[in-house]
């Protein structure tokens, strides 16, 4: 079953309704973004998710020290990397790295699938701020190489598309951010009616 990450959490109602929907991970976001949240406010929310359920946080070319320390603050099961990080990074990052590259043409698809990270998520283009975008990228990109490692499939995914970008790219996750907002603010019923989408076609 393809699972499910809610991102860019900021508020107590929004992380339980995605937990008892059924989200698997939850995302902070620390790096600068309307959805940035602090450590402090971050481990307040994360006190409230059960241990099944992955916490992540967003980082764009943070230092390996800062990250370690909000890791450990909230903490955190992996760090997701938006900026310019190098490689050399992830070693000294002490959970697991997901690796966020922005796909423009095939060539990106390529390096994505070659980077040296466990997990790599792959998102449309950001505009005001790395990722986040709301735009979705032209899957027809990913599909000829969706079997070639587990991938995160992330950029304007919705409650109405995301059973088609299941179908057509298969991940073996889903992130979703702007998809379940209403004026800039997430929204619980589109938090549930997402995870509905990815379990009705996960069957």
């Amino acid at each position: 079953m393809t699972r499910i990450k809610i991102c860019g959490l900021k508020e107590a109602e929004h992380v339980q309704a995605a937990v008892e929907a059924g989200a698997d991970a939850i995302g902070f976001v620390f790096a600068p973004s309307k959805r940035q949240v602090s450590p402090e406010k971050a481990q307040e929310l994360a006190a409230g998710i059960p241990a099944s359920v992955k916490k992540i946080g967003v980082f764009v070319n943070s230092s390996a020290e800062e990250i370690n320390e909000i890791v450990r603050t909230v903490p955190l099961d992996y760090v997701q990397l938006h900026g310019d990080e190098s490689t050399a990074l992830y070693e000294q990052i002490e959970v697991p790295v997901i690796r966020a590259i922005s796909i423009r043409n095939a060539e990106d698809v390529e390096r994505a699938f070659r980077d040296a990270a466990p997990l790599v998520l792959i998102d449309a283009p950001g505009t005001d701020f790395r990722g986040g975008s709301g735009h979705t990228f032209d899957w027809d990109l990913v599909e000829k190489h969706a079997e070639e490692r587990p991938f995160i499939l992330a950029g304007g995914l919705n409650p109405d598309n995301v059973g088609e970008a299941i179908t057509r790219v298969r991940p073996v996750m889903v992130d979703v951010s702007s998809g379940v907002e209403t004026d800039g603010r997430k929204d619980s019923n589109k938090i549930k009616a997402f995870i509905r989408a990815v379990q009705e076609v996960s069957l």
